[in-house]
């Protein structure tokens, strides 16, 4: 399989997303521009695509609620609202500003996963989520881009 198509496999993986799937590609020495470049694409994607099928998401947890798989809905339930908890305080002040922050640390937990469901969950209309993931993201990866290339040079 071609290296990008990891690369991009794992810019789609929450947590990891794009600014860990920079770091995977550089440190198996993959060409940076490519690496960056498929990285971008799988931030783009999923800013674009998170936004649009979060209400589906809960339209099925409300169905499972009811069904032999409800440990699954309360998980997801729980991880809600630890979300709230923990991105309240970005959203609440900023909003848009807060968000591309909230994304933009390169943390586990904060990223556009996460920072797609809590502006889903604060009721962030779309105009103002997807620009917001997509710069939050790529500023993530510029955070995570930095200390990798000072990695490479010193191996």
């Amino acid at each position: 399989m071609n290296e990008f198509v990891y690369i991009f496999l794992l810019s789609l993986l929450p947590t990891f997303e794009g600014r860990y799937a920079i770091v995977y590609g550089i440190a198996k020495g993959y060409p940076l521009w490519e690496t960056l470049l498929t990285a971008s694409l799988g931030v783009l994607l999923l800013s674009l695509t998170l936004p649009l099928f979060l209400p589906l998401i809960d339209v099925v947890m409300v169905t499972l609620e009811k069904t032999f798989l409800g440990k699954v809905a309360e998980m997801y339930l729980k991880y809600v609202q630890r979300v709230r908890k923990k991105a309240h305080p970005y959203v609440e002040k900023w909003g848009f500003y807060g968000l591309i922050i909230f994304v933009a640390v390169p943390l586990p937990g904060t990223g556009i996963w996460t920072g797609s469901l809590a502006a889903y969950i604060f009721g962030m209309g779309n105009r103002k989520t997807i620009p917001a993931l997509i710069l939050g993201g790529l500023l993530s990866m510029m955070i995570t881009l930095i200390p990798s290339l000072g990695f490479r040079f010193l191996v």
